[in-house]
């Protein structure tokens, strides 16, 4: 499973991006994925996550604001983030697993920053 993420950038607080994360691979080894982010000095947190049914769910920071979904192929993951704050501030990570696995994200894309000013 390759995974490559884009869409990143600058923007200023209270506007929106688009990030998208283009996977290849065996997709049953990518039918759960998720946006993790990850800011300087701080842990990494799983934002959105996307499950091989299509129920998602949010992290409490984000509810509301961001909305992850996939297209027809399963190939394209987007994570559509609206009202950015400066918070939001992070290198943002596209991650797939297997949903029968109780293991973690065994893929991961390089990431992509995306940065919001006040």
């Amino acid at each position: 499973v390759q995974l490559v993420e884009s869409g990143g950038g600058s923007v200023q607080a209270g506007g929106s991006l688009r990030l998208s994360c283009a996977a290849s691979g065996e997709t049953y080894n990518r039918n759960c994925m998720a946006w993790f982010r990850q800011a300087p000095q701080k842990e990494r947190e799983q934002v959105a996550t996307i499950f091989k049914d299509d129920d998602t769910a949010y992290a409490d920071s984000v509810k509301g604001r961001f909305t992850i979904s996939r297209d027809n192929t399963g190939n394209t993951l987007y994570l559509q983030m609206n009202n950015l704050k400066p918070e939001d501030t992070a290198m943002y990570y596209c991650a797939a697993k297997a949903c029968f696995s109780r293991a973690g994200y065994s893929y991961w894309g390089q990431g992509t920053q995306v940065t919001v000013s006040s």
